[in-house]
């Protein structure tokens, strides 16, 4: 009887380890993939940003607005701000927000 109670204890574990292991890569899979498409979304963002001369050029007046908590703000920058504006309406961020951004494209 002792034998037939530690193989089916042995069973039991062996399914709730299974079980437990297959909700970790559920899980870990869906965790994966809203980082991805999270990143995505961002890259292309950036990415259809980086390509505008007009943002390009206001890296130097971004560095200037951060390195001086918006006390200096260029025409660069300003000009990068409306057009940034005007491509992303949706986007509610700070001109700060936008100058960090700048400056990590």
């Amino acid at each position: 009887m002792s034998r037939l109670r530690l193989l089916s204890a042995a069973a039991l574990l062996a399914l709730a380890a299974n079980a437990h292991a297959t909700s970790l890569i559920v899980t870990t899979d869906a965790i994966v993939g809203a980082l991805k498409a999270t990143s995505d979304a961002t890259s292309d963002a950036t990415s259809s940003l980086r390509d505008h001369k007009i943002v390009r050029a206001a890296r130097d007046d971004a560095a200037s607005f951060v390195a001086t908590d918006g006390a200096i703000r260029g025409v660069k920058l300003e000009s990068a701000f409306d057009h940034i504006r005007q491509q992303a309406p949706q986007l509610h961020a700070t001109d700060a927000q936008l100058a960090q951004a700048i400056l990590a494209i």
